[in-house]
């Protein structure tokens, strides 16, 4: 796990300025390469002081420090579900933009079918890609086809296709299988949203959020599998070749804010939230930020939201609690990722 978010980081800071020069859905603000690049590597980030257990170290029993340990904390670090998890609330607590908040679902939810294993097999990487694109698509008060809630879906598709004729077969041959059908099916799916998305289509691209998605699952497939990226997949994509130009040059730029928070509500009030948002803007996604709800029942959710004026959606915000991390961006300034995106990124 630690090394698919890796050559994620990597992949997507390489890839962060063509990624942006197709983004134009929901909103033609040109950030979906940074966005997805801050978010994967504020995942990352979480697990590079997380060694696996015994990799380095005497055993437990016989190391002074272990005896202030928290319990489990060793045997967490060898539960792909745990470690997975710790990504995910990373991710979550720090996303950017509508397309890192989805992806930071998918991996919050990718961890749970996960949890208790120290092995990945194609049995469970198709489980976890499922649950994490159904809970994608619900996460999203109003999900498009097209975008890269599509390639989720077709990858997790593919990757159940391929295992329910594997006959419970857990050998990597079989998890590779999953791995090949997963990319080739999001593969697919990305040629297929400049047909589904009609701004994608005038515009002869296709999304740009699917691109780093199937950048993403490229990655988890070189991860496990110890081999070399496909770089071919990007070839013929439209609007995809380095030489094709900005494609928000003669584009009118978009009203309104992107407002993001962290914050801690009763499932009554988070249901209040989505609903009031609904009514102030456009592209809701709530998203529950970890399992467990604290002593007086509430639950952590990252909130996001695109509306003409952020003062409604604050005051919304904070009549139901105390939000963190709170953001409010210009959609009409496009962000430039050479501020962002650090050079061993690229």
């Amino acid at each position: 796990m630690k090394r698919w978010l890796g050559k994620a980081e990597t992949a997507l800071g390489n890839h962060s300025d063509r990624l942006n020069a197709i983004n134009i859905f929901p909103v033609a603000d040109g950030d979906t390469g940074t966005n997805l690049y801050l978010t994967v590597r504020a995942a990352h980030r979480a697990l590079q002081d997380a060694a696996p257990a015994g990799a380095g170290q005497l055993p437990a029993e016989v190391r002074p420090e272990a005896r202030s340990e928290p319990a489990g904390q060793q045997a967490q670090l060898n539960d792909v579900g745990a470690v997975l998890a710790r990504a995910g609330q990373a991710a979550m607590e720090k996303a950017k933009g509508n397309s890192g908040t989805l992806f930071s679902v998918f991996l919050c939810a990718a961890a749970e079918p996960l949890a208790g294993h120290a092995r990945l097999t194609s049995s469970l990487l198709a489980a976890a890609l499922n649950r994490a694109q159904i809970r994608a698509w619900s996460a999203l008060s109003d999900p498009v086809p097209g975008t890269m809630l599509s390639v989720m879906e077709a990858a997790g598709r593919a990757a159940a296709a391929v295992d329910a004729g594997q006959n419970g077969n857990d050998s990597n041959h079989a998890l590779g299988l999953v791995l090949d059908a997963a990319v080739g099916a999001a593969l697919e799916a990305v040629v297929r949203t400049e047909g589904q998305l009609n701004v994608l289509q005038a515009a002869h691209v296709v999304d740009a959020g699917g691109v780093g998605m199937l950048l993403i699952l490229d990655c988890l497939r070189s991860a496990v599998l110890g081999e070399e990226l496909r770089s071919e997949l990007l070839d013929g994509l439209h609007g995809y070749d380095l030489q094709d130009p900005h494609i928000h040059t003669d584009m009118p730029d978009d009203d309104g804010v992107e407002v993001m928070c962290t914050i801690s509500l009763s499932p009554l009030d988070a249901a209040t939230l989505r609903q009031r948002l609904d009514e102030l803007g456009d592209s809701v996604i709530m998203s529950q930020v970890g399992p467990s709800a604290d002593a007086e029942g509430r639950y952590r959710w990252r909130v996001h939201v695109h509306v003409p004026d952020p003062a409604p959606a604050l005051g919304v915000i904070r009549s139901l609690g105390d939000p963190a991390e709170v953001s409010v961006s210009e959609l009409a300034l496009p962000r430039d990722p050479s501020g962002e995106v650090s050079a061993e990124g690229r």
